[in-house]
């Protein structure tokens, strides 16, 4: 876990020129990463309880992959707006508010792909999905979120 926190700060230190030309980013990241880490990990509950109930299959897999990505999206427009006008009550910047509600979109999006393929595939494995997916997943949904809200950030605010 130390080694992937890390790996997730040093995607951070990649874009510290950007983070310095807008402070504000610095404060609204934690949001983003979190955020996804959260809905991340109820997805893997439902995997995992899933998986040990005989509930998830190869044959329905499929379904609870579209089932999480359709939830991520939905929850992603609702809370992503919600933390846009967040962003754009404090710092009164519309590209600001759009490119926090396009990460935490996208970030929700990650966190569903990896709460359904992760515990999926340590099953595959042999693994218990209980003791390993929850650690990786924090670190995709913390690595991700810097990633696509300072990446939108540089690309659409500096």
């Amino acid at each position: 876990n130390l080694l992937t926190a890390f790996i997730a700060s040093r995607v951070i230190g990649v874009f510290e020129g950007t983070i310095a030309r807008l402070v504000a980013l610095a404060t609204l990241m934690p949001i983003v990463a979190s955020v996804g880490g959260n809905t991340g990990n109820q997805t893997i509950a439902l995997m995992v309880r899933g998986l040990a109930l005989d509930q998830v299959s190869g044959q329905n897999s499929r379904y609870m992959l579209m089932k999480e990505v359709t939830v991520s999206l939905v929850n992603g427009l609702m809370w992503g707006s919600l933390m846009g006008l967040f962003a754009f009550t404090i710092y009164r910047s519309a590209t600001l508010a759009l490119v926090m509600m396009a990460a935490v979109v996208l970030n929700l999006f990650v966190a569903a792909l990896v709460g359904v393929a992760v515990p999926l595939a340590l099953h595959k494995a042999g693994r218990d999905p209980a003791q390993g997916a929850s650690v990786l997943l924090t670190f995709i949904t913390d690595s991700m979120g810097f990633f696509l809200f300072l990446g939108l950030a540089r690309l659409f605010l500096v």
